[in-house]
C-alpha cells in the first residue's frame, strides 16, 4: 500500500497557495576594514566581549558588511559568533541569520539555533524566507546541512506551512535528507490544519527520499487517514506499519478508535481496545474517555455511563473529571437533566473537583430545555463553588433566553458578564440577534445589526443568515436583499452560508431567475456553490411547478460531482404533483433506487400528500401502509394530508377515525415538554401548513386531540382558548376531543359547558360527544344522570350506539346492579344493535364478579350461538371466576377452548396454567383491552 514509487513527486508547495517567492540574496559588501576586522575577531576568539564592544564603540557601529566577514572568520567558535550577533546595533540581515544557523547547527547547539529561528518568525512584519542566504552560506562554509532541517522543524511548528513545503522540497534538491522528527511536526501541523491531501504526499515523499517513520509519524498519520480516506485504510495502515517493524503505539490506537466513534462505529472502537492487551499495550484513561464520547455521539447514553462502572473497576485505573464530563454532557445533549444531576453528585461523593466544563454543560441542557431557572441557579452553584463562569456560560443563558424570548432577561445577563470583566463577543450578538427575529422583531434586529458595527464587532456568516433569514420570514425580501447589497459592499457576506440564505428567500417568494443569477455571481466572487445551494435552487422550481428547471439544475449539479441526494428526489416528486405530471412519479421512485437511496419519511410525505391532492385515497393509503411497512412513522404532515382528503370527500367519521389510528403524540413538536409555548408550536405548525388554513385547522385539532389522549387538559384547553382569540373556527372534532378529555378527567362541568357552547355556536353534537358525557358521568358515579342522559338521545335526534350500551352496561355491572345490565341488553337488541363481544364480556366479568358462574358459562354459550366470537378477555374473565371458586376442573376446560381458538400460546404447559394463570398476549407481554376502543 505505501510501496516506494520510481516516480518523479511534485514539489509539495505548489500543493498549497501563497508560497514566498525565492529572492536571491543580497552579496554582502566587500568592503571592509581589514585592521578593524583583524582586530576583533582576535577579541572574539579570546572571548575577551567587553572588550570588543569597546572597540566597536570607539572605532564605529557593526556594518552589515563587517558582521558578515567576522562571522565568517570566528564560524568555528559557536559563542563567539553568538555574542558578535548581539553586538549589532539593529536587527542583523538574513545573511547574519543564515551564518550563525549554520555556526550553531554545526556545533549541536539546537537551543540557541531554535531561539534564533523563533525571533526571526516572529518577527513584524515578517521577514523574507531565509532558505536561499542558507543555501549561499551552505556553499559558503560547506556546513551544516542540520540547519536546513532545523528551519524546515521551526517553520512547521510555528505554522509556516508554506515556506515548510518549500523547504522540504529544496532540501531534497541539495541531496539532504529531513529527520523523522522534523517530517513528523510537518505532518502534525499539515494535519491539524485538515491539508489531509497534502499529509500523505508529504509522507510518500518522505519515504521516497528514505527517512524511516516512527511511532510518532504512524501516530500522526493513522489520524489523517482517518479523516482523508476512511477509518478501514486507517487500520490497514497500522497493520502494515506493524509488519515492517515499525512501533505503533497507543495515540494511533486512539486515532483509530476516535476514526471508528466519528463514524458511528463505537463498537469498532471497543474492539480495538479490547485487542489493545494482546499487542503488549495498556488501555488508560484517554483510551475510554474515547468510547465514552463515541456511545454518547451515538445517544447510546447506558453504555457510555457503563464505561465509567468498569474504569472504576479497573484497579490500574482512576476514573477522572473528563469521564465524567463527557458522560455529563451526553445527558445535557438530550436533555436528560436528571441523569446529568445525578452524575454531578455521583462525582462530587467519590472526591472528583466539577470543573468549569461540566457546569457549563449543565447549563446548556437547562438551557436548550427552556429550564431557564434551573439554569440560573447552576451560575449561582459555580460562583459559590468557587469557580469563575466564562463567556460560555454567559452566552449559553443568553441564548436560553433569546430562544423563550425574554429578551430583556437576556440583556440582564449581558449586563452581568460585562460587569464581571467579559467582553460580549459575536456569539452573544447572534443569539440576540436569532431571539429577535424569531419573535418577528426585525426593526429591534436591525438596531442590535448597527450597534454591532458601531462598536467594531465583525459580523459573521451566522450573525449574516440569521438577520437575513429574519426579514425574509418576516415577508420583508426586498428589505433583505438591500441589506445583503450593504453587507457586501462592507467586504462581509460572501461565505457560502450567507449566499444560501438569500437564495433560499428568493427561491420561497419564487424569483428563480434572480436565484439563478446569485449562482452566478457566486461562481465569479470565488464561493463555489455546495450541494446545498443547487438543491435548493431545484426545490425552489420544483415550488413553482418548473420541472425543466429543476432537472437542468439537477444535471448541472451532477456536473460538478454532487449526487442528488433523497432531499433532492423529495422536491421532484413534490414537483412533478404540482406540475401535474404524477405519471412521472414512478420514474422517479425507479431512478432513487438506481441509485441505492431508500424513501424515507419524508418521501412517503410527500407521496401520500400529492396522491391526496389528486383525490386518489386507495393511493395515498397504500403509501401509508408502504411505509408502516418498512417500519416508517407517519408525521404531522402526512396524517393531516389524510384528513384532509377524508374531509374532502365528505368522509368525516373516516377522517376521525384516522386521527385516532394515526395520531401519536411524538409527532406533534413541544408537546412533550412541561410546558406548553403555544406560540413556539404555532410557529412549527404555521411552517408544516405552509400558509394552508385547511391544513392548519387540522393539525390544531390533532395537537387538542393529543393533548387530550395525554391527559394534559388544562393545555389543551389553554391552546383552545388562544386559537378562539385569533378567529380559529372549532368543529365537531375539536369539542369531541375537548369533551371526551375533560370527561375523563372528570371536569364534568367544563365538559358539559363545552357542548352547550356547541350548539350556541350551531354545531350539533353528535353520539361520540354525548358518549363521552355519558362515559364521564358514569366515571364519577352519577349513574343515575348518566342515564337521564341516555333518555334524551332520542329526542335530540341521536340515536345511541354499541358504545352507549357498553358504557351503561359496565357501570350496572360494576355497581352490582345485573338485572339493570341485563335489562339495557335486551333494550339495545329491541334497538336493532347487535350485542358485541364487549357487551358480552362485560355481562361475563360481572356476573363473575358476584360468583354466577353457571350463568356466567350459559351468557357465554348464547355469545357463541348469536356467531359473537369470545376473544381473550372473555376466556381470562371467566377463568379468574373459577379460580376465586377453586374451580380448576373447569379452569382446564377454558383452556383447551382457548387453544382451540387459538387465543392461547402452545407453549404454556398445563402447569403453567393451573400455577400462574396469566394473560399474556402473542408478543409474550402482559395482556390488557380496553372495553369502549
Amino acid at each position: 500500500m505505501h510501496q516506494r514509487c520510481c516516480r518523479r513527486l511534485p514539489p509539495l508547495y505548489f500543493l498549497r497557495r501563497g508560497i514566498h517567492s525565492t529572492s536571491t540574496p543580497t552579496p554582502a559588501d566587500a568592503a571592509t576594514d581589514a585592521t578593524l576586522l583583524g582586530r576583533l575577531t582576535r577579541l572574539l576568539l579570546l572571548h575577551r566581549y567587553s572588550a570588543a564592544a569597546s572597540l566597536l564603540s570607539s572605532s564605529g557601529p557593526l556594518t552589515p558588511a563587517l558582521l558578515h566577514a567576522a562571522l565568517r572568520r570566528v564560524r568555528l567558535d559557536p559563542d563567539a559568533a553568538l555574542h558578535l550577533f548581539r553586538l549589532a546595533p539593529s536587527r542583523p540581515s538574513l545573511l547574519a541569520h543564515a551564518q550563525l544557523l549554520h555556526i550553531l547547527a554545526r556545533a549541536r547547539r539546537s537551543a540557541d539555533a531554535c531561539t534564533l529561528l523563533a525571533s526571526l518568525l516572529s518577527a513584524r512584519p515578517p521577514a523574507p524566507p531565509l532558505f536561499p542566504h542558507l543555501v549561499e552560506v551552505y556553499k559558503d562554509f560547506t556546513f551544516s546541512a542540520a540547519s536546513f532541517d532545523l528551519l524546515l522543524r521551526a517553520l512547521a511548528n510555528a505554522g509556516h506551512l508554506d515556506g515548510a513545503l518549500q523547504v522540504f522540497d529544496e532540501m531534497r534538491k541539495l541531496g539532504c535528507r529531513p529527520t523523522v522528527r522534523s517530517c513528523n511536526s510537518m505532518l502534525n501541523r499539515l494535519t491539524q490544519a485538515g491539508d489531509l491531501g497534502t499529509v500523505v504526499a508529504v509522507f510518500e515523499q518522505m519515504q521516497h527520499a528514505g527517512t524511516l517513520p516512527d511511532e510518532f509519524t504512524v501516530a500522526v498519520m493513522a489520524k489523517a487517514y482517518c479523516r482523508d480516506k476512511g477509518v478501514a485504510h486507517a487500520a490497514e495502515f497500522l497493520e502494515e506499519m506493524k509488519n515492517m517493524g515499525v512501533e505503533v503505539n497507543l495515540v494511533a490506537y486512539h486515532a483509530l478508535m476516535n476514526g471508528y466513534s466519528e463514524v458511528g462505529r463505537t463498537e469498532n472502537a471497543r474492539r480495538v481496545l479490547e485487542s489493545l492487551p494482546s499487542i503488549g499495550l495498556s488501555p488508560n484513561v484517554v483510551t475510554y474517555t474515547l468510547l465514552v464520547k463515541g456511545y454518547c455521539k451515538e445517544e447510546k447514553m447506558e453504555e457510555a455511563e457503563g464505561v465509567i462502572r468498569e474504569i472504576m473497576k479497573n484497579k490500574q485505573l482512576a476514573v477522572d473529571e473528563v469521564v465524567y464530563g463527557a458522560v455529563i454532557n451526553g445527558y445535557c445533549q438530550r436533555g436528560r437533566m436528571e441523569d446529568a444531576t445525578r452524575l454531578q453528585n455521583e462525582m462530587i461523593n467519590i472526591g472528583l473537583q466539577v470543573n468549569l466544563i461540566v457546569y457549563n454543560s449543565i447549563i446548556n441542557g437547562y438551557c436548550k430545555l427552556g429550564r431557564m431557572v434551573e439554569a440560573h441557579k447552576i451560575l449561582h452553584e459555580i460562583e459559590d463553588a468557587g469557580v469563575r463562569p466564562d463567556t460560555y456560560s454567559y452566552n449559553s443563558l443568553v441564548d436560553g433566553y433569546c430562544r423563550k424570548g425574554l429578551m430583556t432577561k437576556a440583556f440582564e445577563i449581558c449586563d452581568m458578564m460585562v460587569r464581571n470583566g467579559f467582553t460580549v463577543t459575536i456569539l452573544t450578538y447572534n443569539a440576540l440577534l436569532k431571539g429577535f427575529c424569531s419573535l418577528g422583531s426585525i426593526d429591534h434586529a436591525l438596531r442590535l445589526w448597527f450597534l454591532m458595527l458601531k462598536r467594531g464587532v465583525a459580523p459573521n456568516e451566522i450573525s449574516c443568515s440569521t438577520l437575513f433569514d429574519g426579514f425574509i420570514k418576516a415577508g420583508k425580501t426586498e428589505k433583505a436583499l438591500n441589506l445583503w447589497k450593504e453587507t457586501l459592499a462592507r467586504g462581509l457576506a460572501k461565505n457560502i452560508t450567507t449566499f444560501n440564505t438569500v437564495i433560499n428567500g428568493l427561491c420561497k417568494i419564487g424569483r428563480m431567475p434572480e436565484a439563478e443569477e446569485l449562482l452566478g455571481r457566486m461562481k465569479e466572487w470565488r464561493c463555489p456553490p455546495d450541494s446545498i445551494t443547487y438543491r435548493t435552487i431545484a426545490s425552489g422550481y420544483c415550488r413553482t411547478g418548473d420541472m425543466v428547471g429543476a432537472i437542468r439544475i439537477m444535471n448541472e449539479m451532477e456536473g460538478v460531482g454532487f449526487a442528488p441526494s433523497i432531499e433532492m428526489f423529495n422536491s421532484l416528486i413534490t414537483g412533478l404533483f404540482i406540475a401535474k405530471q404524477c405519471g412521472k412519479v414512478d420514474d422517479i421512485l425507479s431512478e432513487m433506487s438506481t441509485r441505492g437511496l431508500s424513501p424515507n419519511t419524508v418521501t412517503y410525505g410527500a407521496l401520500i400528500a400529492g396522491w391526496c391532492k389528486e383525490g386518489d385515497l386507495e393511493k395515498a393509503y397504500n403509501m401509508y401502509f408502504e411505509m408502516s411497512g418498512k417500519g416508517l412513522t407517519p408525521n404531522l404532515f402526512i396524517c393531516s394530508s389524510l384528513v384532509s382528503c377524508f374531509y374532502r370527500k365528505g368522509k368525516v367519521d373516516e377522517a376521525n377515525l384516522v386521527l385516532q389510528k394515526l395520531v401519536d403524540t411524538d409527532m406533534i413538536p413541544g408537546i412533550s415538554a412541561t410546558r406548553l409555548e403555544i406560540g413556539k408550536l404555532a410557529n412549527a405548525l404555521d411552517t408544516v401548513a405552509g400558509g394552508n388554513l385547511h391544513s392548519a385547522k387540522i393539525m390544531w385539532n390533532i395537537v387538542i386531540f393529543g393533548l387530550c389522549k395525554l391527559g394534559r387538559i388544562e393545555d389543551a384547553k389553554n391552546v383552545f382558548a388562544d386559537l378562539k382569540g385569533k378567529g380559529f373556527v372549532a368543529d365537531n372534532f375539536t369539542y369531541s376531543s375537548l369533551i371526551h378529555g375533560c370527561s375523563t378527567s372528570g371536569f364534568l362541568d367544563v365538559a358539559f359547558g363545552l357542548r352547550d357552547e356547541m350548539l350556541s355556536v350551531g354545531l350539533t353534537p353528535n353520539i361520540i360527544t354525548y358518549n363521552s358525557l355519558i362515559y364521564g358521568l358514569c366515571k364519577s358515579g352519577e349513574i343515575s344522570r348518566a342515564v337521564s342522559l341516555f333518555k334524551k338521545l332520542q329526542s335530540k335526534g341521536i340515536s345511541p350506539n354499541a358504545i352507549t350500551y357498553n358504557t351503561l352496561i359496565d357501570k350496572y355491572c360494576k355497581d352490582g346492579h345485573i338485572t339493570e345490565a341485563f335489562k339495557l341488553k335486551q333494550r339495545m337488541i329491541e334497538d336493532g344493535i347487535k350485542p358485541t363481544v364487549f357487551t358480552y364480556s362485560i355481562l361475563i366479568h360481572g356476573l363473575c364478579i358476584h360468583g354466577y358462574m353457571e350463568e356466567a358459562i350459559k351468557l357465554l354459550d348464547q355469545m357463541i350461538e348469536n356467531n359473537v366470537h369470545p376473544n381473550y378477555v372473555t376466556y381470562w374473565t371467566l377463568i379468574q371466576g373459577y379460580i376465586r371458586c377453586g374451580n380448576m376442573k373447569e379452569i382446564s376446560k377454558l383452556y383447551d377452548e382457548m387453544h382451540i381458538r387459538g387465543l392461547l400460546p402452545t407453549h404454556m404447559s398445563g402447569d403453567v396454567k393451573q400455577a400462574c394463570p396469566v394473560a399474556y398476549n402473542q408478543n409474550g407481554k402482559a395482556c390488557h383491552m380496553k372495553m369502549y376502543c
